[in-house]
């Protein structure tokens, strides 16, 4: 996945200016695809370029001009090709376990505090997921069928976390009873 593919898929619901969408993107897509908001300006930069998207200047009295971007017919093709691919695992790319894989140059307390405060990390998004799940995915029965794509999203989200943190438990576990050294 590319961030073209995210900032398109933010787009398929309602047009946005650069500003809302970064801002809609960090309440929904940055839980599984971080970007800064530069990168997602030099993106619609892009995706204009490219025919995916189109920009509206919506002219403000005393204030700037806000522009308005909308995805095209071409970029929604360009978007249900990208879906019909088969996707693949991503690469884990994970610091702690470089870490934890090269710890014995390492006092063993200091993998352990690295590995406590990524279980807090892993607790305090759970909770963040579980408090989405309770407000907006409550009675799963009445969910429109986009809502249940979206639940199957924060459900993937919840187990990575829940994954997470038994790997944290386990691991402060085995180096807890490590030699101190």
């Amino acid at each position: 996945m590319s961030l073209s593919h995210a900032i398109l898929t933010c787009l398929i619901e309602a047009p946005h200016s650069g500003y809302d969408l970064s801002k809609v993107f960090s309440e929904s897509v940055s839980y599984f695809w971080h970007a800064s908001q530069q990168q997602i300006y030099r993106e619609l930069g892009k995706l204009e370029t490219q025919g995916f998207i189109v920009s509206e200047i919506i002219p403000r009295e005393g204030r700037l001009d806000k522009k308005i971007y909308s995805i095209t017919e071409q970029g929604k093709e360009y978007l249900i090709e990208w879906m019909k691919k088969p996707s693949e695992p991503d690469v884990i790319r994970e610091d702690i376990l470089v870490k934890i894989f090269s710890g014995s140059l390492v006092p063993v307390k200091v993998l352990i505090a690295d590995v406590e405060r990524r279980h807090r990390k892993h607790l305090d998004k759970l909770s963040q997921y579980r408090k989405i799940e309770q407000e907006h995915f409550e009675k799963t029965t009445k969910l429109t069928q986009p809502e249940k794509l979206k639940y199957l999203v924060l459900k993937a989200g919840i187990r990575c976390e829940l994954e997470w943190i038994d790997w944290c438990n386990e691991a402060l576990e085995m180096l807890k009873d490590s030699p101190i050294t």
